[in-house]
């Protein structure tokens, strides 16, 4: 069956998406391809996605994605490294920010109490900027797929060596003892397992799910929220 071109009504054939495809750059193809890889693989799993599903998505034919990314593993480890990349960015840029003396304001709403050192404040700075990535869930639950199908060779051995980039990220170029950066890390793994269950979604109808968001979300919290909203509406899940 003919697919629609959205917001025409009008049916799109294969060589309709193709002609579409060959008019925009190729480097724009690819990131529309793996922004659209991103949600089916954050929603779906490895197992339970197709390159058909993710050609839907991009609204891109499925013969074109094959050869623009050969297999479904190639285009899951390239959205994984994708999703990765956003996150060392994120990282990178506070930190630059913070060494530049460019973070003045933020600063004044650090909690004292937490230290007034470099690596404790761009500690805090840096689980802001961690929670700032939840309103884009596709880039945490790809993550979180990945940990999930960290028994595909291919897949763990990628998973592995993106972890640890992290962790040294966080140890060496924020300056976080291996202890902290841990505890920094296990912070963000149970911020992932809150979104990736949808807890947010029972937000003020269950007492525990309410202080257990509020206690490791903070002042991220009502963002979360508003994040969850907006996803469910667009139709995740």
């Amino acid at each position: 069956m003919a697919k629609k071109t959205a917001g025409t009504g009008a049916p799109e054939t294969g060589s309709t998406s193709q002609a579409t495809a060959q008019r925009i750059p190729a480097a724009q193809r690819r990131e529309l391809i793996l922004e659209a890889a991103t949600g089916v693989f954050a929603e779906r799993g490895y197992a339970g996605s197709t390159t058909d599903q993710v050609a839907k998505a991009a609204g891109i034919s499925q013969p074109y994605v094959v050869r623009m990314f050969g297999t479904k593993e190639t285009l899951f480890l390239e959205a994984l490294d994708r999703a990765q990349g956003k996150l060392l960015r994120a990282f990178r840029d506070v930190i630059a920010a913070y060494d530049a003396g460019e973070l003045a304001e933020e600063l004044q709403h650090l909690d004292p109490a937490a230290g007034s050192g470099r690596p404790e404040q761009l500690k805090q700075l840096m689980a802001i900027a961690y929670a700032d990535l939840v309103a884009d869930r596709g880039i945490l639950m790809m993550l979180m797929q990945a940990f999930v199908a960290g028994h595909e060779p291919a897949i763990g051995a990628r998973a592995r060596e993106g972890f640890l980039d992290i962790y040294r990220l966080v140890r060496d170029e924020a300056g976080l003892s291996p202890e902290t950066s841990r505890d920094f890390l296990a912070q963000g793994m149970l911020m992932n397992t809150l979104i990736g269950i949808r807890l947010p979604e029972v937000y003020e109808q269950d007492e525990t799910a309410e202080e257990l968001l509020e206690c490791t979300l903070r002042s991220k919290l009502p963002m979360v929220l508003k994040a969850s909203k907006a996803q469910r509406r667009a139709g995740w899940g």
